[in-house]
């Protein structure tokens, strides 16, 4: 069941589509009103808590503190409190089990016992919110009636779930190409690269550097023709810059944030001094949506919003920092950067001009639904489109990626652990930067990151320009890179056919492994074993310089192994079990009476065949989801049955 209460004048986030109706407080939740609102529960000494997207650190939340500040800190370690999206979702697993959404823009500090004290304790900044209660059967029950209420999750295309190569250092036409022939010449499947900031003209959204990319549609056509999708950024700040057409029209249609002056805002970004678009307008987010058409019209059915948080280097009331970096990690983010966020407005459709501080967390999140609508009216198929920045409620229009992560291991295990609170909080098609974006990976990394992507919606290798460069057929025995990639599509059948019917069903994709065996003790405690849809578990290898890892089986299983030769299955009893797993294969389990459908090998996806199938498993029968891979009439209709035992190869 869920219950909304509404405190003071709470701004719209359209968070939550469907009714819920009105309470009264709970004896159970103190809220003290003033300044700020304190939500306080008393948590038992086995509870777990779940959820709040996007934070660092375990599945199970409790034991420390966590800010809900979107902001832009590329230095991901243990103690940082925000990140890039901001969750405030949060599923309490003791004697009985609920959640709370707390649905406000403004900062939130959630301190989920860091005190040791068995206190659970959320601080609003606004008095302003609406605070939804949702009370189930079981933390996945909460979960269930949560993705209900907030809407079913942004469907990609298929292609959207191949590999994707991308780097900040692509300058030129020639470099697409050169990444593409590699990967071609390797026998390496892929089926999108990315094109950072330098494919733009000085920076500029909706431009081509026609110097570097000259013919632009015939270039696009080009590749779309070898099964090859190009996904360009798109940053939030628009360049100052006379004469440009998006510039002029924003200024004289009023669509961008004003200043303390009542003035456009002027803040330093890539392009230099940008103003920024005021998405919490409908006539912006509409105007915004609209300038797809640039990219829409030459050919492009993919993208990446990025910088939205909005990331700023320096503003007209502050300079730039000469060691920008220096002041960040401190618990509640340095103030003068804070600063930023006060010196510009919003003008609201309910007719308030409010600060961004105080609506700060919605700006991702509206530029990422201006980006979905417009798309929508632009295109007459599915596309691919995922942010860095965002809040619930955006994950009906686009994805997201975890931003600038480091290459380490500790990034690898954090990959894993924010797949399902993603989830939890409706962000499905969610995924990380394969190898780290920042500093150099190696071999050994790469291989194992790449084990974990195979199973995220979301499968991208992307690095920064100052890293060493890490496409996979740059590496030694770059035939181990195609195994792993390979595995990615010849599982297609069944992540696909999963991600759509949890959509769908608006249910998680990624689950923790409690989730899926409540009534198991050691099952509620491991965080390194996650569900993949329904029938497969997998357990990666997230330690450098180890042959293989422990895995716990809380029932008797398949277990696959995936190599260079294929598929090898063989049946497992539950308990422990140590394996060993090598760098260039892949373990994983299905469960018992499950089967998964696998296909055959593909260069990219146009080159799959949904349908051509075998099953893995000890189960019977199987509900596979197929259709076209672009078409926006998506249904549940749509699933076939597989029978274990009956020829679906060329069907």
């Amino acid at each position: 069941m869920v219950t909304k209460y509404i405190y003071g004048n709470p701004v719209e986030t359209y968070a939550v589509v469907e009714e819920v109706p009105l309470g009264e407080t709970p004896a159970h939740v103190f809220l003290e009103t003033g300044n700020s609102l304190t939500f306080t529960h008393s948590l038992g000494s086995e509870d777990i808590v779940y959820g709040l997207g996007e934070t660092m650190r375990g599945i199970n939340k409790r034991g420390h503190r966590y800010i809900s500040f979107n902001y832009d800190d590329p230095y991901h370690k243990d103690e940082m409190p925000s990140m890039y999206g901001s969750h405030n979702f949060i599923v309490v697993d003791g004697e009985t089990a609920f959640g709370a959404f707390f649905d406000t823009p403004a900062k939130v500090v959630f301190d989920v016992d860091s005190k040791k004290n068995g206190q659970l304790t959320v601080t609003c900044t606004s008095p302003d919110l609406r605070l939804y209660l949702v009370e189930g059967e079981g933390p996945y029950d909460v979960v269930r009636q949560f993705l209900a209420i907030i809407g079913r999750s942004f469907l990609p295309p298929l292609w959207a779930f191949g590999y994707g190569q991308s780097r900040w250092g692509y300058k030129t036409a020639r470099d697409i190409d050169r990444v593409a022939r590699k990967h071609r010449d390797a026998g390496i499947p892929l089926d999108y690269i990315c094109m950072d900031i330098d494919y733009m003209d000085q920076y500029r959204d909706f431009t081509v550097n026609c110097r570097r990319f000259p013919n632009f549609p015939d270039f696009v056509a080009r590749h779309r023709k070898e099964g090859l999708h190009l996904v360009p950024i798109v940053d939030a700040g628009i360049k100052i810059e006379p004469g440009d057409p998006v510039f002029e029209e924003g200024v004289k249609e009023g669509h961008f944030c004003k200043n303390r002056e009542g003035r456009e805002f002027q803040a330093e970004v890539w392009p230099g001094l940008t103003h920024f678009p005021d998405f919490l307008q409908k006539k912006t987010r509409r105007w915004f949506g609209e300038q797809y058409r640039f990219y829409t019209d030459q050919g492009i059915e993919g993208f990446w919003n990025d910088m939205n948080e909005p990331a700023i280097f320096s503003t007209e009331y502050r300079e730039r920092d000469a060691e920008p970096d220096a002041v960040r990690g401190d618990p509640d983010q340095p103030e003068r950067h804070i600063a930023d966020f006060k010196d510009f407005f919003h003008q609201l459709d309910d007719g308030r001009r409010m600060r961004n501080y105080e609506v700060h967390n919605l700006y991702g999140a509206m530029m990422t639904r201006a980006s979905g609508q417009g798309l929508d009216q632009l295109l007459d198929k599915r596309y691919l489109l995922f942010s860095r920045s965002s809040y619930i409620g955006a994950h009906r229009y686009g994805g997201m990626w975890t931003g600038d992560n480091a290459s380490t291991w500790k990034m690898l295990r954090q990959n894993v652990y924010h797949m399902p609170s993603l989830n939890m909080c409706g962000f499905l098609f969610s995924g990380a930067d394969t190898g780290g974006f920042g500093g150099d990976t190696n071999r050994e990394l790469l291989l194992r990151w790449l084990a974990v992507s195979a199973f995220t919606p979301l499968m991208r290798n992307h690095a920064s320009i100052q890293t060493r460069h890490q496409e996979c057929y740059r590496f030694r025995k770059p035939e181990d890179f195609k195994t792993l990639v390979s595995l990615r599509y010849r599982l297609l059948p069944y992540l696909y056919s999963e991600f759509m019917k949890a959509a769908l069903r608006q249910d998680m994709f990624i689950l923790p492994l409690a989730f899926g065996y409540p009534g198991d003790r050691r099952a509620r405690r491991i965080e390194d074993q996650l569900l993949v849809g329904e029938s497969i578990m997998i357990a990666p290898v997230l330690e450098p310089g180890v042959r293989g890892r422990s895995v716990y089986l809380p029932e008797p299983m398949t277990q696959v192994r995936y190599g260079a030769g294929g598929f090898t299955c063989t049946e497992v009893e539950a308990g422990e079990q140590t394996i060993e797993v090598p760098q260039n294969e892949v373990v994983f389990y299905i469960r018992q009476g499950k089967l998964v459908p696998v296909g055959k090998a593909a260069a990219n996806t146009a080159d799959l065949a949904l349908t051509e199938v075998e099953l893995l498993g000890g189960g019977t029968t199987y509900e596979q989801y197929i259709d076209d891979g672009y078409t926006k009439q998506c249904g549940l209709e749509r699933c076939v049955t597989r029978r274990k035992g009956e020829d679906a190869l060329g069907e």
